[in-house]
């Protein structure tokens, strides 16, 4: 059952606003708009205020009678005069009221969606999604990449490679070419890696062709230049290979490099024969100098491809000559030889 007291406290709400249409404050604000109180009275055309009201002039007071209300009359015309706060006004009144809540609509559309799209933005600039105004984060920075080594910085590490390697024995030509760049004899030459050892091919081919081309190697003077080529007919190949694969390409002409894991010139062959071992890790007699020990052993082993045999040192403190065997000593019958890997050091 609903109370009679309920029923009106309903009907109350729902005539302030509280269902479907403009709220009762709306109307109000718009029925007072314009309207001139004159002393004692309402707004004109009003009606008196509601007995017992709040004063705000909240529209026509109740009707006390049954019969409907003679609408007044212009002076001496006879034609109704127009009401003041009448239909009319609330029309007005409702119409402004949704004006400006559609207004109020829209800029809070626009407001969201110029937001919106400024999110939008900053994403598409930054290439994600990540919304710092909630997390409070601050965006990653990028991670600079570490430069990349000289020829210098690699040729002065050692490498880790096995003392009793025995590769594949195949081998695969490192691509490129690199023009003589001398007048002298032209030698031409291919370097080959055999596969799998780890070892940077392009490194090795960079430090022969450098090698070679030195004033203090064998193109000095000019009387020679080296050009390295990847296909056709070479003079001779460099190749980089595992100690078991050099001591097996060696042992074809003859020579034993199994003792002191030492590199040759497998003369019988095309092939000049530099073991892997000792270009990556070096020898005691070179110690921490694995750039220069590099460097001797090829100009050592292409110096016996150009015809010269081993000799040593013949003075205490003199510099061992390139074609002494440094890998194995720097010292013979009581005198000590400077380790140097060029032919012509003095140059």
């Amino acid at each position: 059952m609903v109370l009679p007291r309920q029923r009106q406290a309903g009907s109350a709400g729902a005539r302030r606003g509280s269902g479907p249409g403009p709220r009762q404050e709306y109307l109000e604000a718009f029925d007072g708009a314009g309207a001139v109180e004159g002393p004692g009275t309402g707004p004109r055309g009003a009606g008196p205020r509601s007995p017992g009201g709040s004063g705000t002039g909240t529209g026509p007071a109740p009707r006390t009678t049954g019969q409907p209300a003679e609408p007044p009359q212009a002076s001496g015309t006879g034609v109704p005069a127009p009401r003041g706060g009448g239909k009319g006004r609330a029309f007005t009144g409702i119409a402004a009221a949704a004006v400006t809540t559609v207004l109020a609509v829209m800029v809070a559309g626009q407001v969201t969606k110029a937001r919106d799209d400024g999110d939008v933005r900053s994403r598409s600039a930054t290439g994600h999604a990540h919304d710092t105004r909630t997390t409070g984060e601050s965006a990653p920075s990028a991670v600079p990449s570490a430069a990349p080594l000289t020829y210098d910085q690699k040729m002065s590490r050692t490498y880790p490679l096995g003392a009793t390697l025995s590769g594949s024995g195949k081998f695969d030509a490192v691509p490129g070419f690199d023009k003589a760049p001398g007048t002298g004899q032209k030698y031409r030459y291919r370097v080959d890696v055999e596969q799998g050892l780890g070892l940077d091919g392009a490194l090795f081919a960079e430090a022969v062709q450098k090698t070679l081309n030195d004033p203090r190697s064998w193109a000095h003077g000019g009387a020679r230049t080296f050009e390295r080529v990847s296909s056709g007919s070479p003079d001779f190949v460099i190749t980089l290979a595992s100690p078991g694969t050099t001591a097996k390409w060696c042992a074809k002409s003859g020579l034993d490099t199994t003792e002191d894991n030492v590199s040759c010139d497998s003369a019988a062959t095309e092939r000049v024969m530099i073991n892997a071992y000792r270009w990556a890790q070096g020898s005691p007699t070179y110690g921490e100098r694995i750039h220069a020990y590099r460097q001797m052993l090829i100009n050592h082993e292409v110096g016996h491809r150009l015809g010269h045999g081993h000799v040593t040192c013949e003075k205490n403190g003199e510099l061992a000559p390139v074609m002494q065997q440094q890998t194995k000593f720097l010292d013979h019958d009581g005198i000590h030889c400077r380790a140097n890997p060029w032919p012509y050091p003095g140059s």
